[in-house]
Protein backbone atom coordinates (compact mmCIF):
# COMPACT_ATOMS: atom_id res chain seq x y z
CA UNK A 1 0.00 0.00 0.00
CA UNK A 2 1.43 3.26 -0.80
CA UNK A 3 2.24 5.94 1.51
CA UNK A 4 -0.03 8.65 2.10
CA UNK A 5 0.60 12.24 0.63
CA UNK A 6 -0.33 15.30 1.98
CA UNK A 7 -0.15 18.52 -0.49
CA UNK A 8 -0.61 21.75 1.31
CA UNK A 9 -1.39 24.90 -0.57
CA UNK A 10 -2.97 27.80 -0.95
CA UNK A 11 -7.00 27.68 -1.30
CA UNK A 12 -8.94 28.52 -4.30
CA UNK A 13 -11.63 30.93 -5.83
CA UNK A 14 -12.97 32.61 -8.85
CA UNK A 15 -13.94 28.46 -9.98
CA UNK A 16 -10.68 27.40 -9.30
CA UNK A 17 -9.11 24.87 -6.88
CA UNK A 18 -6.44 27.22 -5.94
CA UNK A 19 -5.52 30.49 -7.20
CA UNK A 20 -1.76 29.99 -6.76
CA UNK A 21 -0.10 28.93 -9.94
CA UNK A 22 2.71 26.63 -8.40
CA UNK A 23 -0.22 24.75 -6.51
CA UNK A 24 -2.18 24.94 -9.36
CA UNK A 25 0.27 23.17 -11.47
CA UNK A 26 0.95 20.24 -8.63
CA UNK A 27 -2.40 19.79 -8.30
CA UNK A 28 -3.51 19.03 -12.10
CA UNK A 29 -0.13 16.66 -12.16
CA UNK A 30 -1.77 14.89 -9.94
CA UNK A 31 -4.98 14.86 -11.57
CA UNK A 32 -3.06 13.59 -14.85
CA UNK A 33 -0.98 11.08 -13.19
CA UNK A 34 -3.36 9.57 -10.68
CA UNK A 35 -1.31 10.67 -7.83
CA UNK A 36 -3.40 9.62 -4.89
CA UNK A 37 -2.90 13.28 -2.66
CA UNK A 38 -4.65 14.90 -0.05
CA UNK A 39 -5.04 18.74 -0.50
CA UNK A 40 -5.05 20.43 3.26
CA UNK A 41 -5.25 24.64 2.38
CA UNK A 42 -3.21 26.46 4.70
CA UNK A 43 -3.58 30.33 5.93
CA UNK A 44 0.12 30.99 5.97
CA UNK A 45 2.84 30.43 3.77
CA UNK A 46 5.05 30.38 7.53
CA UNK A 47 3.05 27.47 8.42
CA UNK A 48 4.65 25.67 5.07
CA UNK A 49 7.93 23.78 5.86
CA UNK A 50 10.85 26.21 4.85
CA UNK A 51 8.12 28.47 4.02
CA UNK A 52 7.47 27.35 0.57
CA UNK A 53 4.51 26.86 -1.09
CA UNK A 54 3.26 24.07 -2.07
CA UNK A 55 4.83 21.28 0.02
CA UNK A 56 4.12 17.71 -0.04
CA UNK A 57 4.82 15.34 2.78
CA UNK A 58 5.01 11.59 2.49
CA UNK A 59 5.85 9.84 5.08
CA UNK A 60 9.66 11.24 6.57
CA UNK A 61 9.90 13.50 3.39
CA UNK A 62 9.06 16.99 2.93
CA UNK A 63 9.31 18.08 -0.77
CA UNK A 64 9.11 21.91 -2.30
CA UNK A 65 9.16 23.53 -5.28
CA UNK A 66 6.58 22.41 -8.09
CA UNK A 67 9.61 20.45 -10.19
CA UNK A 68 11.04 18.76 -7.46
CA UNK A 69 7.38 17.40 -6.13
CA UNK A 70 6.48 15.89 -9.83
CA UNK A 71 9.81 14.45 -9.70
CA UNK A 72 9.08 13.01 -6.51
CA UNK A 73 5.65 11.64 -7.74
CA UNK A 74 7.63 10.05 -10.91
CA UNK A 75 9.70 8.41 -8.30
CA UNK A 76 6.55 6.87 -7.31
CA UNK A 77 5.47 5.20 -10.44
CA UNK A 78 2.82 8.46 -10.91
CA UNK A 79 4.20 9.25 -14.55
CA UNK A 80 2.16 11.38 -16.67
CA UNK A 81 5.30 11.33 -19.23
CA UNK A 82 5.55 7.73 -19.66
CA UNK A 83 4.63 7.82 -23.60
CA UNK A 84 6.21 11.06 -24.51
CA UNK A 85 9.61 11.11 -26.56
CA UNK A 86 12.89 12.52 -26.10
CA UNK A 87 11.81 15.09 -28.41
CA UNK A 88 8.70 16.07 -26.51
CA UNK A 89 10.59 15.74 -23.29
CA UNK A 90 13.04 18.16 -24.58
CA UNK A 91 10.10 20.08 -26.02
CA UNK A 92 8.86 20.21 -22.16
CA UNK A 93 11.37 21.53 -20.72
CA UNK A 94 12.03 23.94 -22.92
CA UNK A 95 8.66 25.51 -22.95
CA UNK A 96 8.36 25.66 -19.09
CA UNK A 97 11.12 27.45 -18.95
CA UNK A 98 9.56 30.30 -21.55
CA UNK A 99 6.82 30.20 -19.44
CA UNK A 100 9.16 30.91 -16.37
CA UNK A 101 10.85 33.76 -18.27
CA UNK A 102 8.02 35.42 -20.39
CA UNK A 103 4.76 34.67 -18.65
CA UNK A 104 5.38 34.39 -14.78
CA UNK A 105 6.42 38.50 -14.51
CA UNK A 106 3.49 39.55 -15.86
CA UNK A 107 1.42 36.70 -13.93
CA UNK A 108 3.49 38.32 -10.32
CA UNK A 109 2.93 41.50 -11.95
CA UNK A 110 -0.90 41.63 -12.70
CA UNK A 111 -1.50 39.96 -8.91
CA UNK A 112 0.98 41.57 -6.96
CA UNK A 113 2.24 44.75 -8.43
CA UNK A 114 -0.70 46.26 -10.12
CA UNK A 115 -1.63 48.64 -7.84
CA UNK A 116 -5.84 48.84 -8.64
CA UNK A 117 -5.83 44.81 -8.94
CA UNK A 118 -3.63 43.80 -5.44
CA UNK A 119 -5.44 46.47 -3.80
CA UNK A 120 -8.73 45.60 -4.42
CA UNK A 121 -8.72 41.96 -5.14
CA UNK A 122 -4.97 40.81 -4.41
CA UNK A 123 -4.79 41.96 -1.17
CA UNK A 124 -7.92 41.39 0.47
CA UNK A 125 -8.09 38.03 -0.64
CA UNK A 126 -5.44 36.73 1.05
CA UNK A 127 -5.43 38.67 4.07
CA UNK A 128 -8.80 37.17 4.60
CA UNK A 129 -7.23 33.81 4.24
CA UNK A 130 -4.32 34.40 6.70
CA UNK A 131 -5.11 34.09 10.51
CA UNK A 132 -4.86 37.69 12.25
CA UNK A 133 -2.16 39.59 12.67
CA UNK A 134 -0.34 38.00 9.81
CA UNK A 135 -2.80 39.39 7.50
CA UNK A 136 -1.77 42.85 7.96
CA UNK A 137 1.88 41.84 7.02
CA UNK A 138 2.08 38.71 4.86
CA UNK A 139 0.09 40.28 1.50
CA UNK A 140 2.61 43.37 1.46
CA UNK A 141 5.39 40.59 2.16
CA UNK A 142 4.48 39.08 -0.96
CA UNK A 143 3.99 41.87 -3.10
CA UNK A 144 7.66 43.18 -2.28
CA UNK A 145 8.99 39.41 -3.22
CA UNK A 146 7.22 39.49 -6.45
CA UNK A 147 8.08 43.29 -7.20
CA UNK A 148 12.06 42.00 -6.03
CA UNK A 149 11.40 38.79 -8.67
CA UNK A 150 10.52 40.77 -11.53
CA UNK A 151 13.12 43.49 -11.26
CA UNK A 152 15.99 40.78 -10.80
CA UNK A 153 15.07 39.25 -14.19
CA UNK A 154 14.15 42.14 -16.11
CA UNK A 155 15.21 45.64 -14.93
CA UNK A 156 18.75 45.46 -16.03
CA UNK A 157 19.60 47.82 -18.89
CA UNK A 158 18.39 49.04 -21.30
CA UNK A 159 15.15 48.96 -18.79
CA UNK A 160 15.98 51.76 -16.07
CA UNK A 161 12.50 53.01 -15.20
CA UNK A 162 9.53 51.02 -13.40
CA UNK A 163 7.19 51.76 -16.30
CA UNK A 164 9.91 50.28 -19.49
CA UNK A 165 10.33 47.14 -17.41
CA UNK A 166 6.12 46.48 -17.18
CA UNK A 167 5.90 47.48 -20.74
CA UNK A 168 8.22 44.94 -21.68
CA UNK A 169 6.67 42.26 -18.90
CA UNK A 170 3.46 42.71 -20.66
CA UNK A 171 5.28 42.33 -24.25
CA UNK A 172 6.62 39.32 -23.91
CA UNK A 173 3.90 37.65 -22.14
CA UNK A 174 1.96 38.37 -24.54
CA UNK A 175 4.06 36.98 -26.87
CA UNK A 176 4.37 33.87 -24.87
CA UNK A 177 0.87 33.31 -24.90
CA UNK A 178 0.72 33.70 -28.38
CA UNK A 179 3.24 30.92 -29.25
CA UNK A 180 1.53 28.74 -26.76
CA UNK A 181 -1.61 29.51 -28.96
CA UNK A 182 -0.13 28.83 -32.14
CA UNK A 183 1.82 25.19 -30.54
CA UNK A 184 -1.65 23.87 -28.82
CA UNK A 185 -3.22 24.86 -32.38
CA UNK A 186 -6.62 22.69 -32.13
CA UNK A 187 -5.10 19.23 -30.23
CA UNK A 188 -6.71 18.86 -26.48
CA UNK A 189 -3.22 19.22 -25.24
CA UNK A 190 0.05 20.27 -25.83
CA UNK A 191 1.18 16.22 -27.22
CA UNK A 192 -2.18 15.21 -28.29
CA UNK A 193 -4.75 13.53 -26.21
CA UNK A 194 -2.97 12.97 -23.30
CA UNK A 195 -1.85 15.66 -20.72
CA UNK A 196 1.41 15.89 -19.85
CA UNK A 197 3.58 17.67 -17.23
CA UNK A 198 3.59 20.70 -20.43
CA UNK A 199 -0.16 20.56 -19.58
CA UNK A 200 -0.18 21.19 -16.05
CA UNK A 201 2.29 24.10 -15.93
CA UNK A 202 0.13 25.34 -19.03
CA UNK A 203 -3.14 25.20 -16.76
CA UNK A 204 -1.02 26.41 -13.61
CA UNK A 205 0.14 29.25 -15.22
CA UNK A 206 -3.19 30.42 -17.23
CA UNK A 207 -6.05 29.31 -15.24
CA UNK A 208 -5.34 32.65 -12.58
CA UNK A 209 -5.44 34.91 -15.17
CA UNK A 210 -8.20 33.74 -17.29
CA UNK A 211 -10.60 33.42 -13.94
CA UNK A 212 -9.68 36.00 -11.46
CA UNK A 213 -11.87 39.02 -11.77
CA UNK A 214 -9.21 41.99 -11.79
CA UNK A 215 -10.28 45.53 -12.80
CA UNK A 216 -7.26 46.07 -14.67
CA UNK A 217 -7.46 43.06 -17.00
CA UNK A 218 -4.39 44.05 -19.60
CA UNK A 219 -2.73 39.72 -19.67
CA UNK A 220 -6.34 38.61 -19.33
CA UNK A 221 -8.11 40.70 -22.56
CA UNK A 222 -5.23 38.67 -24.54
CA UNK A 223 -5.57 35.75 -23.29
CA UNK A 224 -9.41 35.65 -23.63
CA UNK A 225 -8.63 36.70 -27.34
CA UNK A 226 -6.99 33.07 -28.25
CA UNK A 227 -9.98 30.70 -27.44
CA UNK A 228 -7.90 27.57 -28.03
CA UNK A 229 -6.35 28.05 -24.80
CA UNK A 230 -9.21 28.86 -22.77
CA UNK A 231 -10.98 25.96 -24.16
CA UNK A 232 -7.94 24.44 -22.71
CA UNK A 233 -8.29 25.57 -19.47
CA UNK A 234 -12.00 25.28 -19.16
CA UNK A 235 -11.59 21.41 -20.33
CA UNK A 236 -9.03 20.73 -17.91
CA UNK A 237 -11.40 22.63 -15.07
CA UNK A 238 -14.63 20.44 -15.98
CA UNK A 239 -12.59 16.77 -17.14
CA UNK A 240 -10.23 16.50 -14.38
CA UNK A 241 -11.64 19.01 -11.54
CA UNK A 242 -15.11 18.41 -12.18
CA UNK A 243 -15.55 21.92 -12.43
CA UNK A 244 -17.67 23.77 -15.09
CA UNK A 245 -16.70 27.50 -16.83
CA UNK A 246 -19.02 28.50 -13.84
CA UNK A 247 -16.80 27.27 -11.24
CA UNK A 248 -19.18 24.82 -9.82
CA UNK A 249 -19.28 20.80 -10.14
CA UNK A 250 -21.79 19.13 -12.40
CA UNK A 251 -25.75 20.47 -11.54
CA UNK A 252 -23.85 21.76 -8.08
CA UNK A 253 -24.21 18.68 -7.10
CA UNK A 254 -21.21 18.68 -4.33
CA UNK A 255 -21.81 21.95 -3.04
CA UNK A 256 -25.24 21.55 -3.23
CA UNK A 257 -25.29 18.07 -0.88
CA UNK A 258 -22.47 20.09 1.16
CA UNK A 259 -24.52 23.11 2.17
CA UNK A 260 -27.96 20.98 2.67
CA UNK A 261 -25.89 18.84 5.42
CA UNK A 262 -24.60 21.79 6.90
CA UNK A 263 -28.18 23.31 6.69
CA UNK A 264 -29.81 20.19 8.57
CA UNK A 265 -27.07 20.09 11.11
CA UNK A 266 -27.26 23.48 12.32
CA UNK A 267 -31.36 23.44 11.89
CA UNK A 268 -31.79 20.75 14.00
CA UNK A 269 -29.17 22.05 16.77
CA UNK A 270 -31.07 25.70 16.52
CA UNK A 271 -34.55 23.87 16.76
CA UNK A 272 -33.10 21.16 19.53
CA UNK A 273 -32.00 24.44 21.87
CA UNK A 274 -35.20 26.32 21.48
CA UNK A 275 -37.23 23.08 22.54
CA UNK A 276 -35.22 22.94 25.68
CA UNK A 277 -35.02 26.19 26.69
CA UNK A 278 -38.92 26.43 26.09
CA UNK A 279 -39.29 23.47 28.11
CA UNK A 280 -37.55 25.02 31.08
CA UNK A 281 -39.58 28.27 31.09
CA UNK A 282 -42.66 26.65 30.98
CA UNK A 283 -41.60 24.80 34.20
CA UNK A 284 -40.08 28.10 35.54
CA UNK A 285 -43.23 29.92 37.77
CA UNK A 286 -41.21 33.33 37.73
CA UNK A 287 -40.68 33.25 33.88
CA UNK A 288 -44.00 32.31 31.61
CA UNK A 289 -43.02 31.14 28.71
CA UNK A 290 -42.69 33.57 26.01
CA UNK A 291 -41.69 33.28 22.36
CA UNK A 292 -38.03 33.07 21.08
CA UNK A 293 -36.66 34.30 18.14
CA UNK A 294 -35.17 31.67 15.50
CA UNK A 295 -31.74 32.29 14.11
CA UNK A 296 -31.74 33.29 10.55
CA UNK A 297 -29.52 31.60 8.22
CA UNK A 298 -27.96 32.56 5.52
CA UNK A 299 -28.75 31.10 1.61
CA UNK A 300 -26.23 28.78 2.14
CA UNK A 301 -27.23 27.27 4.99
CA UNK A 302 -24.51 29.12 7.35
CA UNK A 303 -24.65 31.51 9.85
CA UNK A 304 -23.62 34.98 7.80
CA UNK A 305 -20.93 36.25 10.39
CA UNK A 306 -18.08 33.64 10.70
CA UNK A 307 -18.49 30.95 7.77
CA UNK A 308 -17.27 33.69 5.18
CA UNK A 309 -13.79 33.16 5.56
CA UNK A 310 -11.09 30.65 5.13
CA UNK A 311 -7.56 29.57 4.57
CA UNK A 312 -0.53 30.12 -0.65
Amino acid sequence: MAAPMELRCWAGGWGLPSVHPQSLTVMAYAKFSGAPLTVNTISSSWKAPKGDIPVLISEDSVVSQPAKILNFLRKRKYNADYELSAKQGADTLAYIALLEEKLLPALLHTFWIEAENYCSVTKPWFASRIAFPLSLYLPGKMSREALNRILLTKGGPPLYSLTEVEAQVYRDAKECLNLLSKRLGTSQFFFGDTPTTLDAFVFGFLAPVYKVCFPRVQLQEHLKQLPNLCRFCDDILTCYFRLSVSGHSPAGQDTADANLQKLTQLVNKESNLIEKMDDNLRKSPQHPPRKLTTLKLAAGGEETSALDRLSP
